[in-house]
């Protein structure tokens, strides 16, 4: 929030502090932004789980590479964002959003026109460069808007995500009679390009977070409005980071061999049922986020240990449920954990950002969770090949609750403080 006045001894740090008052965005241009990066992630979420399919088509016939190059995006994804961020607080955040839309276009094109499999490789590393739109949104919503405002777009556009993962591979396998799943990624090139329009109709999100000193140098005296919310801890930006790659990772960690845990607890499951017990958390988000964003964003630490206490459970029930209403309990439990990690992690994200510039801090926020995601994809092939199906889920069990006690700790020190009185 901007500061209006300043005590005497401090008014020009808090000045500094302060950002100057941009314009606040309708919720009708939120809603854009969410429906520009939905339908843009299409593709991104949509095609990689077909890669056992295109591949054979590019000269790899037993898809030896698909699990290295279902990551290659994400890689080179988490390696471009810092920059693309600091580049967006510098040259505008509107124009680099721009260029993240039209860059996966350009990315998709070549995917869909390949002819081999190290021109398709090379494509998908320009996805992961040029792309990033998860990240140039966020830090253009994060320009104008502040606070629970800013939470809840962020909550929005994390919905959008999980709306994207949940129906895009459903219209991709439904068009694949009629079009290679190859094709389809030139087909879906037209889903960035057409966001890049409505983009270009959206206000520059200025503000004045961009290049201004971060909150902690900002004098003891700094006035209400620049502190952070009643009920909602100030978190540093190294623990932030620190809780972004750990709730990544043990979500994550438990998507790649689900499928196969699923047959090999209960056999004889339907692909169709494997296919709704794996959306039922991003499923459960999209029902239940806002009314989680309304109970928690005062209090987005609680939320976040709440959160991982479920994603423990849930997961250490994956590797003992051995029905199919056994499984769908435990899904369940870890969409729960799903909803408030993700919920109170967008609370989180926002108090960070407050004075400071938003593209810089949200695509290292981006690095983090892409890093978690990468190194998630690595430990569950590494504990499926030694372990079976169900070590990931353990491995994922064992991170959310040794983070569980870090999280909580914060909250434990006013209790401390009032017995010490």
């Amino acid at each position: 929030m901007s500061a209006t006045t300043a005590p005497p001894n401090g008014a020009t740090a808090a000045a500094a502090v302060a950002p100057a008052a941009g314009p606040v965005l309708a919720r009708r241009q939120v809603h854009a932004v969410a429906g520009c990066y939905f339908v843009a992630s299409f593709a991104a979420l949509g095609l990689p789980p077909f890669l056992t399919q295109i591949l054979p088509e590019l000269g790899d016939p037993t898809a030896r590479w698909a699990g290295v190059l279902y990551i290659v995006p994400t890689v080179f994804g988490a390696v471009g964002a810092p920059f693309w961020g600091r580049l967006a607080d510098r040259y505008g955040r509107k124009r680099l959003l721009l260029r993240a839309q039209l860059g996966l276009a350009v990315a998709f094109l070549l995917a869909g026109w390949a002819d081999s499999i190290a021109t398709f490789t090379a494509a998908l590393v320009l996805q992961g460069i040029l792309g990033g739109t998860f990240a140039a949104s966020n830090g253009y919503l994060g320009a104008a808007l502040e606070g629970p405002a800013l939470s809840k777009a962020l909550t929005l556009m994390q919905g959008a995500a999980r709306a994207a993962l949940v129906l895009a591979p459903i219209v991709v396998g439904s068009l694949s009679p009629w079009l290679s799943p190859h094709r389809q990624y030139a087909l879906l090139a037209v889903l960035p390009l057409t966001a890049a329009l409505l983009i270009g109709a959206l206000p520059e999100s200025r503000g004045g977070h961009a290049e201004t000193p971060t909150a902690k140098d900002a004098p003891e005296e700094a006035p209400e409005a620049a502190k952070p919310e009643a009920g909602a801890p100030a978190t540093s930006l190294r623990a932030l980071y620190a809780l972004e790659f750990a709730f990544v990772f043990s979500t994550v960690i438990s998507f790649p061999y689900l499928i196969s845990l699923i047959e090999h607890r209960i056999p004889g499951t339907s692909p169709a049922a494997s296919g709704v017990l794996f959306a039922l958390p991003h499923l459960c988000y999209l029902a239940t986020a806002m009314a989680v964003h309304r109970s928690f964003h005062h209090r987005p630490r609680l939320g976040l240990a709440l959160g991982f206490l479920c994603i423990a459970l849930g997961l250490a029930g994956h590797g003992a449920a051995d029905s199919l209403p056994a499984l769908t309990a435990v899904r369940l439990v870890l969409g729960a954990g799903l909803t408030l990690g993700l919920v109170c992690l967008s609370a989180l994200a926002a108090d960070c950002a407050k004075g400071r510039a938003p593209g810089g801090m949200f695509g290292s926020l981006e690095f983090f969770s892409k890093g978690g995601a990468v190194v998630a994809g690595v430990a569950a092939a590494v504990g499926n090949s030694f372990f079976g199906p169900a070590a990931p889920v353990l491995t994922g069990t064992a991170v959310a609750l040794a983070t569980v006690v870090p999280t909580v700790l914060p909250l434990l020190n006013p209790l401390r403080t009032r017995w010490s009185r």
